[in-house]
């Protein structure tokens, strides 16, 4: 058989480019980031909240757990795996552990599986013979191994910079378990050209998770585009000159191909069988408005990823069917479609997360000098105006210097009362030192690396994370979360001669005010209206068929900083 080279690499790297970072800092960042945001806050609406509360729910047995409902009502996401795993997590839990704190502690594991995932994925994809550098003349180009770790770490400091992943993937809900079987799903693919046993597991682990974790049509769709790309990859391997490992590669790419394809597809049967299919359509874009919403969407949610994989896709535009262009790429493109026409874009467009850094990662060996640079002094202006911001609010609460921003906190949430903490203090001037000395770092004359572009990004949504986890932690719970008026009102409800113990009834309670009433306030809510309730508390937009006649409004409460839409209404029955 006649073989031909396979297309010329546009990356250039020698040895001392590829040199690995260091591990500490690596491990520093993503510990971090994953645990700001699931520790020392309140659960947030909606679908944070409403979530554990079908949590709550399966671990004290009051609903089924292969139909699982929300106080006899059916919930919103429909998933089984996402809502077991917090719920054994709760079971498991000892009593001094909030149930709140029990049920995020998988979903921790989960984030920490997405990094993982997403390093790994990269890794693989970057050992492919046609993801390789240019070979010198008289050698001295990178070590394959070494370039593939460089490439990785660039991906994953691409996943971390990325502005859409800070909030959903620290939520308690179906979303983060996707997110992790997705970057699972892409490290399975990514590693079959090299392992076997252990993508094997990943990929029946990953399709199945996406199945019963609310996305089993997702889960089908990218196991076909990958099957298609393995295919792909099978004749592209077989029109280069390879190494023989990467000959018996090639020869079970087939195989391959019909695993993944029927992986995914015993996965959707086994959803839809057991009633886990449910496609949710939304409705195509009608109006140049609603397109302009999702392009933003798109940009801010990617950045700063974006950018970077499109220029990978432009220089490596001569491999777009080999393996590490190929499939980052069709996983992108599945997603970013389905945000088209599928409800809830922002959490459909979070699983093309992982792909989308390791396309960002395949641009760091063709950079040019210049682009770098600009990456970085954007990085380096935007995330110290915003530190510089986070930390002016948060002196003007507390020593009312500058005395503007507090102004402003207090007109957008009435009656805000800030607390002092010296331990959340602690810790955020130890991540703005380490922003400096990063800072520090990046200015200084370094030997290049590929990963270097990449830190300031990375570091930077970081920092700004665990700010926003710390300083801002009680302006964040004022204004998404229910626990603040819940609070008010139970202080009201007590004044008024309400008894612990007495029921509630509810009338027009969306599931999130219901959770919140239940795990903050501890009321016995009766939506059903079976008892006598002297008590009611409802919705203002949603008990507007409140007779009037048999009940006297008390009070209104309004979560601060929200719509007149989410006020709850407290009423007495009138005496007969």
């Amino acid at each position: 058989m006649t073989t031909v080279q396979r297309p010329p690499s546009p990356a250039i790297v020698n040895q001392e480019a590829v040199r690995a970072m260091p591990r500490w800092v690596l491990a520093v960042l993503c510990i971090a980031y994953v645990l700001a945001g699931f520790i020392g806050r309140e659960p947030w609406k909606n679908a944070d909240i409403t979530a554990l509360g079908v949590m709550i729910e399966l671990a004290a047995g009051q609903t089924d757990w292969w139909a699982p409902q929300l106080y006899g009502q059916a919930i919103e996401a429909p998933a089984l795996l996402p809502y077991w795993l917090g719920a054994w997590a709760i079971q498991l839990a000892p009593s001094w552990v909030d149930v709140d704190m029990a049920a995020r502690v998988p979903f921790g594991l989960l984030l920490a599986l997405t990094l993982v995932a997403t390093w790994y994925g990269t890794y693989y994809l970057a050992r492919m013979p046609a993801a390789q550098p240019v070979a010198f003349a008289f050698g001295g180009e990178a070590d394959p191994v070494d370039y593939a770790r460089s490439l990785a770490d660039g991906a994953l400091l691409a996943l971390i910079a990325m502005l859409g992943l800070a909030q959903l993937s620290h939520e308690t809900t179906p979303s983060a378990a996707q997110l992790a079987f997705s970057a699972l799903l892409f490290y399975a693919v990514a590693a079959s050209s090299i392992r076997v046993w252990v993508p094997t597991i990943a990929l029946l682990v990953a399709t199945f998770g996406l199945a019963f974790s609310g996305a089993p049509a997702f889960g089908l769709a990218a196991a076909s585009v990958a099957a298609l790309v393995r295919l792909l990859s099978r004749a592209t391997l077989s029109r280069a000159n390879l190494e023989e490992r990467w000959q018996d590669a090639q020869r079970g790419t087939g195989q391959w191909a019909l695993l993944i394809l029927a992986s995914g597809l015993a996965a959707a049967a086994c959803a839809y069988a057991l009633d886990q299919w449910h496609a949710r359509m939304g409705q195509w874009p009608s109006s140049l408005g609603e397109w302009k919403r999702l392009g933003q969407l798109w940009v801010w949610f990617t950045w700063p990823a974006w950018p970077l994989a499109l220029l990978a896709l432009w220089r490596w535009r001569r491999s777009w069917r080999h393996l590490h262009i190929a499939w980052p790429l069709a996983v992108v493109l599945v997603m970013v479609i389905a945000t088209v026409i599928r409800p809830g874009a922002d959490r459909t467009l979070l699983l093309a997360l992982p792909a989308l850094a390791c396309l960002a990662a395949m641009a760091l060996p063709t950079l040019h000098r210049s682009v770098s640079a600009l990456v970085d002094w954007f990085t380096l202006l935007f995330f110290s105006l915003c530190a510089v911001a986070i930390w002016g609010v948060y002196t003007s609460l507390h020593w009312g210097f500058p005395a503007k921003p507090a102004q402003n906190v207090n007109r957008l949430l009435p009656g805000f009362e800030n607390h002092f903490s010296g331990f959340t203090l602690t810790i955020a001037v130890i991540a703005t030192l380490s922003w400096v000395a990063v800072l520090m770092w990046r200015i200084g004359r370094h030997r290049a690396a590929l990963w270097k572009s990449l830190v300031l990004p990375a570091s930077g949504a970081v920092v700004l994370w665990v700010l926003l986890t710390t300083l801002w932690m009680p302006i964040l719970n004022q204004g998404r979360s229910y626990a603040p008026t819940v609070a008010r009102l139970v202080q009201f409800l007590e004044a008024k001669g309400f008894q612990r113990g007495e029921c509630i009834a509810g009338r027009g309670l969306s599931p999130a005010q219901q959770v919140a009433l239940r795990l903050h306030g501890q009321f016995a809510i009766d939506m059903a209206l079976r008892s006598r309730c002297v008590w009611m508390i409802a919705d203002a937009e949603g008990a507007r068929d409140v007779v009037l006649n048999d009940w006297q409004i008390l009070q209104s409460f309004r979560r601060r900083g929200s719509a007149d839409s989410e006020t709850l209404v407290v009423y007495k029955r009138k005496p007969s």
